[in-house]
């Protein structure tokens, strides 16, 4: 036997269920793993129980992710470090003083989230709690800085080759069912799915294309608000989310250096290390026995695709940790017991992520198993039940981005989704790619894509989505405001990407997808502005 049939789909539905319900993903996860168990025991309640317990503990037995267990800890112990430092406040003040423009500053604003990729929370807390002095004096409504920073907060943190986002993705596709007929690394599938991750791509488009070419709907209400100094935001709305006094520290000494310094070491190690580690892991000690003739025994290209990215990037963060310590002692920034502190503070933020990445690994280990070696075989039978049936390729990846959607806006979560869509949505592509005789790689790319899209759709919109929240506190916003006036741009974000979707898995192309959705964003854009305009006057 080489599955359960339909009690397979019992672990994965009854996760979605309780995370809709309950809102609680590690519970609802625990559960699916749980209930996963208790069904390859026979419903055995102890039997399952210390299976389950055994599961997560196998979860973590693991090199590659053990490492991206250690990369995500001590990027929260980066992210701890520099917030400790008062260098974005340095950053965000230096960049405010070269603009006094009112669309300068919201365009500056804009930057800022590009660059503070490294971490979603980090980006909404401190980049508003700089910039809002700013805006303020630009009268810039509170509601329009809330929205900034919710959507370079996710939909930058997923396109970033460098964040505790990507290894998550990365950890989650490579134990998909499926993945290893793709021949190609965890790393490369990343870098090939970033052009049809269309939600995240368009969604940091729309706040460039609002700021140049203005508003419409309640954002544009709140906006007129402000400039009318009617007020930066509407009390209607209640009042502005509490300050989370420390999302931002500022300190006399810090410079924009300081926060501009440690990140580009960051990026440059991860990419000096990506080739590195293929090259020392290519020594034997019999055909290779030195780094140099690792280095002539294959090409740079090469070795960029072959990497191990969960040592790579650890290895990087590792480094740039203690070159950042350092750095921040000799620059009087921090002492040594004040490096240790912001250390522990900055780990101990990420760990409900790691727990949830951890349930994660264990809950898409058991389902895509075969029965055979303890699994419920899920991938196997799910795969069977769509090529049998039928079900069209070319429908699979909107499909998929809608499922994901409203899961990761019901339950506020993008990671949650992640876990529970991948394993699912992985070996169902490649089945039918197989059966169709088409690319593997692109329908791969396409459908995860897909699913990886939906679930930024509800990370960055979800009234009860962490960002979200952590945004209107960040800007100084009324939530109820800032979930009102984003959401008719984030709902435009959507069904444009749905279209490039469609788009992209009827002709098989990912990029005549996004290309496609590129166009219809700009021109759509436009023709809703424009009614908006005419309706307003």
């Amino acid at each position: 036997m080489e599955h359960y049939g339909w009690l397979s789909l019992l672990p994965p539905v009854l996760t979605v269920v309780l995370a809709l319900l309950t809102k609680e993903v590690i519970f609802s996860l625990f559960s699916g793993v749980f209930i996963g168990y208790l069904i390859v025991n026979n419903w055995n309640p102890i039997m399952a129980l210390i299976g389950a317990t055994d599961g997560i503990a196998n979860s973590l037995n693991d090199g590659w992710n053990i490492r991206i267990i250690l990369f995500c800890a001590l990027l929260g112990a980066f992210v701890g470090l520099v917030q400790a430092t008062g260098a974005a406040a340095a950053f965000g003040k230096w960049m405010a003083s070269k603009v006094k423009s009112r669309r300068g500053v919201q365009i500056v604003t804009w930057l800022f989230g590009l660059f503070v990729f490294i971490d979603d929370y980090f980006n909404s807390l401190t980049i508003g709690t700089v910039m809002r002095p700013v805006t303020d004096e630009q009268k810039v409504s509170r509601a329009k800085l809330a929205y900034i920073l919710d959507s370079t907060a996710a939909p930058v943190s997923v396109l970033a080759p460098i964040s505790s986002w990507v290894v998550t993705v990365m950890s989650i596709i490579g134990k998909s069912d499926g993945f290893e007929k793709l021949s190609v690394s965890e790393f490369t599938f990343f870098i090939f799915l970033i052009p049809i991750n269309l939600y995240a791509i368009l969604a940091i488009l729309m706040v460039l294309q609002s700021i140049l070419f203005g508003d419409f709907g309640p954002m544009k209400k709140s906006e007129d608000r402000a400039i009318k100094d009617l007020g930066l935001y509407n009390p209607d709305y209640g009042q502005p989310a509490g300050e989370i006094k420390e999302g931002i520290v500022v300190k006399e000494k810090a410079r924009a250096i300081d926060m501009v310094f440690p990140i580009l070491v960051l990026v440059g190690l991860a990419v000096i290390f990506f080739p590195v580690t293929t090259y020392l892991g290519s020594i034997d000690g019999e055909n290779i026995k030195t780094f140099s003739e690792a280095v002539k025994s294959m090409s740079l290209k090469d070795a960029f695709n072959n990497t191990d990215a969960s040592k790579a990037l650890f290895y990087a963060v590792l480094f740039t940790l203690v070159i950042s310590s350092i750095y921040f002692m000799l620059r009087g920034l921090l002492s040594i017991q004040k490096v240790g502190d912001a250390i522990i503070s900055g780990i101990k933020s990420m760990v409900p992520a790691l727990v949830i990445l951890t349930l994660a690994w264990t809950i898409g280990s058991i389902i895509k198993t075969s029965a055979q070696e303890g699994g419920l075989g899920l991938s196997k039978f799910l795969s069977e039940v769509v090529v049998a049936g039928g079900f069209p390729l070319w429908l699979l990846p909107v499909v998929v981005f809608l499922i994901s959607a409203a899961i990761s806006f019901a339950t506020g979560t993008s990671w949650g989704t992640f876990s529970i869509m991948i394993p699912i949505t992985m070996p169902i592509a490649v089945a039918l790619a197989e059966k169709s005789g088409v690319s593997l790689l692109n329908s791969a790319l396409i459908s995860v894509g897909a699913a990886v899209g939906g679930a930024i759709f509800g990370d960055h919109c979800s009234p009860i989505s962490d960002t979200t929240i952590l945004s209107s506190t960040g800007a100084g916003c009324p939530h109820l405001e800032h979930v009102a006036t984003q959401i008719p741009y984030a709902v435009f974000v959507m069904l444009v990407s749905a279209v490039g979707y469609l788009v992209a898995g009827v002709l098989h192309n990912p990029y005549v997808g996004l290309i496609v959705s590129l166009i219809v964003f700009f021109v759509a854009y436009m023709f809703v502005k424009s009614y908006s305009d005419k309706r307003a006057s």
